[in-house]
């Protein structure tokens, strides 16, 4: 069968298209442009304000007369390239076997690999959806969830959904993902009374007593792991006292924690168990948590088994089902069906001189289509 996308090409078109979170415009003008020949009917709309917004997302459907609906999900923005490059990081150059730039592997040549499968497949087949954003990179909040929002009104959903991150570790294939922990921020600040330190009966010095809440909340053990998922862990990231005197009590002493908790833990439960352990030592104490995302999983089935067997078939490889790194979108759709990552090699994302071998595109988009012809068939 004649391939009617190039990956590499439209990879290349695709990341240099500068989209750093939250992304907008010719981006996606571009995406479009590739995708409207191929029968795909294409909605886009702009959500929310600074400083989260504004937000671009597009829903792209290619109605099939076949029965499935498979959805494909990423996102078209990227983190900040950084200074010290080879090359520019949003001119894309192909040096040697690999293709440098912002976006590489995380995750514009996936998209475009996609794109190139879905290419080769009959419209009868079976309908299409991609589900695009321009906020996964940045706080998500007016992308995935709006698309979800705009699907459910559309009475658009999928039977199952997978999203085109960079799992794989040390070659193209060898993992993925079938969750994800969960992750909240939770912000911790102590009161007390500003005061002369000579004087200290006529202040309230806040710091011993956040020193008393960090250390009971480092002695939580929440769990061992579980047979999917690493034990969950809780990690000061930030203190603060903001206190330039060195003769000063200060007024107040800050804390920030971040917990990634697996699927034995929910957010708000974490969040109200912190609160508990700080009132108890100051229960004036103000405790505010953000839950970016609830744990998921998609246990082992027919969709972790078709991936497997389209990988294996394409590189002989049998890919570890893993839930390790970081949170996703996919935490969002997992709600509306089976859903699970797979994509590139992780190893440059978000570093300098981002690169994805020209091979992994072409033999991702063969394992994409290998993907794409097992769920219509079955």
């Amino acid at each position: 069968m004649t391939k009617l996308i190039d990956p590499v090409a439209l990879a290349i078109d695709l990341m240099a298209a500068p989209s750093i979170s939250p992304a907008t415009g010719t981006v996606f003008d571009r995406f479009e442009a590739a995708l409207k020949p191929l029968g795909f009917v294409v909605e886009r709309f702009v959500d929310g304000e600074a400083p989260d917004g504004p937000v671009e997302n597009l829903l792209a459907v290619r109605q099939g007369q076949g029965p499935k609906h498979f959805g494909f999900a990423g996102h078209l923005d990227v983190v900040p390239p950084g200074e010290g490059w080879t090359s520019h990081a949003f001119a894309p150059e192909i040096r040697g076997d690999m293709l440098y730039g912002r976006g590489a592997v995380d995750m514009k040549g996936s998209i475009a690999a996609f794109v190139a499968a879905a290419a080769d497949i009959p419209a009868q087949a079976g309908t299409i959806s991609l589900i695009i954003t321009g906020d996964e990179e940045g706080p998500a909040t007016f992308g995935t969830k709006a698309l979800m929002e705009h699907m459910a009104v559309r009475g658009i959903k999928p039977d199952v959904i997978v999203v085109g991150e960079p799992t794989s570790v040390n070659r193209l294939g060898d993992m993925v993902k079938i969750g994800r922990r969960g992750s909240v921020n939770i912000w911790i600040e102590v009161p007390g009374m500003q005061g002369h330190v000579a004087y200290p009966h006529l202040a309230d010095n806040p710091i011993p007593k956040l020193i008393r809440i960090l250390s009971d909340i480092d002695a939580i053990v929440l769990d061992q792991g579980n047979d999917w998922f690493q034990p969950s862990n809780i990690e000061v990231t930030d203190l603060d006292v903001g206190n330039p005197a060195t003769n000063v009590i200060p007024a107040a002493a800050r804390a920030r924690l971040s917990i990634r908790f697996n699927d034995e833990h929910r957010g708000q439960a974490l969040v109200d168990r912190i609160t508990a352990i700080a009132h108890a030592v100051e229960p004036k104490t103000q405790v505010r948590g953000v839950i970016s995302g609830e744990s998921f999983l998609t246990p082992p089935g027919e969709l972790s088994s078709i991936l497997s067997a389209a990988i294996h078939e394409e590189t002989g490889l049998t890919p570890e089902l893993s839930t390790t790194g970081g949170t996703s979108d996919a935490r969002f759709l997992s709600a509306l069906c089976p859903t699970v990552e797979f994509g590139l090699c992780n190893a440059t994302m978000h570093k300098l001189d981002e690169a994805v071998a020209v091979a992994d595109l072409h033999q991702l988009t063969a394992i994409y289509r290998r993907i794409l012809g097992h769920v219509f068939a079955a």
